[in-house]
């Protein structure tokens, strides 16, 4: 397969493969394919099953409810960081969140908790709209794998899951990239909860809960969330990938 198997391409989600050579596409994907971007029978194009597949595949049917393809090439791609969840405070401005989610995809970050924290000011779910936002970031960025996402009324929720809980910390001695390369870290044995701050920071009830952490910093001067974020998935690109 040559090196340009994922250059300039639109990339689709299917929603199964028939078999070793046919998958489908239905659902939102049929009308950006056929009415957009115009696509017709006998052209090529390019379709993950968000679990680390991307097929080069030819249409060979279309209707209005469905796309049938057959299965030119196939490429499988690892997630590096399966075991590495981000969990980001519910911001004030949802832009912002929706940002620092799409970049963090965009690096490679497959695994989002959203929580609410006591000083959140606006709280609450928008699970179908993040993952509309998690799938267009996918595609967009050409990933094989599609993000997953979960939110959680408090941050002392995240103190329930197994695994380790890393926190950034301003303040913090330890780098992030100085923790990414110690012989401890391994972000493929088990599960690492990294945790940012929500805006105006913990309150003190919500700090108890950091008894158990490894605390860590990004840069000597403070980062709003949405930056923190986007830093640190471009740091772990850069140390892990």
């Amino acid at each position: 397969m040559g090196q340009d198997f994922l250059s300039n391409i639109d990339l689709f989600l299917c929603d199964k493969i028939d078999s070793k050579d046919k998958l489908t596409i239905s659902g939102e994907e049929v009308h950006h394919i056929k009415d957009v971007l115009r696509y017709s029978v006998n052209d090529l194009i390019h379709a993950t099953d968000g679990k680390g597949t991307i097929y080069k595949c030819r249409i060979s049917s279309i209707t209005k409810s469905k796309i049938d393809c057959s299965i030119d090439e196939v490429r499988r791609y690892d997630n590096h960081f399966r075991n590495i969840i981000f969990c980001i405070p519910r911001l004030r401005t949802l832009d912002r969140l929706e940002f620092a989610l799409e970049k963090c995809v965009e690096l490679g970050i497959t695994r989002f908790i959203i929580f609410d924290s006591i000083r959140t000011v606006i709280k609450g779910a928008k699970l179908d709209r993040w993952h509309k936002v998690l799938k267009s970031a996918m595609k967009q960025s050409l990933r094989a794998w599609l993000p997953t996402i979960g939110y959680v009324k408090s941050v002392t929720d995240i103190a329930l899951f197994a695994g380790r809980r890393v926190i950034f910390e301003q303040s913090a001695r330890t780098p992030f990239n100085q923790f990414l390369a110690e012989p401890a870290f391994s972000s493929k044995v088990e599960d690492i909860y990294f945790v940012f701050g929500p805006e105006g920071g913990f309150a003190d009830e919500e700090i108890a809960i950091t008894k158990k952490c490894s605390f860590v910093k990004l840069t000597n001067n403070r980062l709003r969330t949405e930056t923190a974020a986007v830093t640190a998935a471009g740091i772990i690109a850069m140390e892990l990938a």
